[in-house]
């Protein structure tokens, strides 16, 4: 597959062989891994740089991979989760409140499927509310396949300079949230002569924080509204009790991925694919929103099935890069759905609502995703 700038990569699409690569040793992380890279023959203002570049998790891999992932799950705990439980229920009731007081058609995505994560996410890491919405304007050029080099750059310069005074901020009035907890992990190995978490692991864990943390999120709210719109027997499912919102949340993962392709893996070795090899040194792109549609694996896998036996997927990944933040996506999906049709069963695509995929090959869903609340 050629990506943006002429990069050319291996395009990973079938489930089976997605889910064997995904937790293969001889594939990795760092960047420093791919040929490309390492001879600095990506283009000028490449807009896919900060997902291969970025210090932290997303690029690391064994003993550093650990490292990171050990501090950041500390915010991920089944019990921390669940004690988020009432604030979501809050903040999801009070953006249908505000919705009920729209007149006509409004934008879905807009107006509750956005600000729910982006509030959830933004309490997590302690951001201010006036940097919310900033915030969420860069990460969406970001992720971004079709942003100009010039604009891929001030995004992501941006996005760094922004979350850099977020830290700042939190050094100077330290609070009960996750930057500040990182900011004590990094000043303690700091202080020890160890390299816990060093400053650009800092900010480029907050990047990936922030974009996995809303972005995600924000496209299975959406994609889930879509598809139970276009699906009116499935809606019926659930409204009836028949089947638990739970099965809404799996099978958009499957069915409609939040994430279409993630990129890069790197060949360790040569590897054996079928009749293909993967070279040393080569790329590979995770193509999460084909496999879930691998009719191979999956009966009648354009179909939209709430019933559907086994419902497992590779959405939230697989492996040692599996989602830490899962729990918290399924739980604010469930609790989102749940209160949006128990708020307005009679939901329906506005009339003459068209809904245009974003220019993404990254994050998958629409541009907007125009309803009415009639009924």
């Amino acid at each position: 597959m050629e990506l943006p700038g002429g990069v050319v990569v291996w395009a990973v699409t079938h489930h089976d062989t997605l889910q064997s690569l995904l937790a293969d040793p001889r594939v990795g992380k760092n960047p420093a891994l791919w040929t490309t890279f390492r001879e600095g023959r990506l283009p000028y203002g490449w807009p896919l740089l900060n997902f291969v570049a970025v210090p932290g998790m997303i690029t690391a891999d064994g003993e550093d991979h650990k490292r990171l992932r050990g501090l950041v799950s500390q915010a991920f705990t089944p019990r921390r989760t669940a004690a988020l439980a009432p604030a979501i229920e809050a903040r999801a009731l009070a953006l249908l409140d505000a919705v009920a007081e729209l007149e006509g058609p409004f934008d879905l995505r807009e107006h509750f499927a956005y600000p729910l994560p982006m509030q959830v996410i933004g309490e997590l890491l302690g951001l201010a509310e006036e940097q919310q919405h900033r915030l969420h304007e860069l990460s969406d050029t970001l992720v971004s396949s079709s942003a100009t080099p010039e604009a891929a750059l001030a995004a992501q310069r941006d996005l760094n300079a922004l979350l850099a005074s977020v830290v700042a901020a939190k050094r100077a009035e330290p609070g009960d949230d996750l930057t500040t907890d990182l900011i004590a992990a990094h000043e303690a190995g700091h202080r020890l002569d160890q390299q816990r978490l060093s400053e650009a692991e800092l900010v480029g864990t907050l990047l990936l924080m922030l974009v996995a943390g809303h972005e995600t999120t924000l496209n299975l709210i959406t994609n889930a509204v879509r598809a139970l719109l276009a699906h009116p027997d499935q809606l019926r499912l659930v409204l009836d009790g028949a089947q638990p919102w739970s099965a809404v949340v799996e099978e958009t993962l499957r069915y409609d991925s939040p994430v279409g392709q993630f990129p890069l893996r790197y060949a360790i070795e040569d590897i054996e694919v079928g009749d293909a090899v993967i070279r040393r040194g080569e790329a590979l792109l995770a193509s999460y929103a084909a496999a879930g549609r691998d009719g191979g694996h999956y009966p009648d896998a354009d179909r939209f099935d709430l019933t559907r036996q086994p419902a497992r997927h590779l959405s939230l990944g697989h492996g040692p890069h599996f989602c830490l933040g899962s729990g918290l996506a399924r739980l604010e999906a469930e609790t989102a759905l749940r209160h949006l049709f128990g708020r307005f069963p009679g939901l329906a695509l506005a009339e003459g609502e068209r809904p245009e995929p974003i220019g993404s090959f990254v994050s998958n869903s629409v541009r907007t995703l125009r309803v009415t609340v009639r009924g």
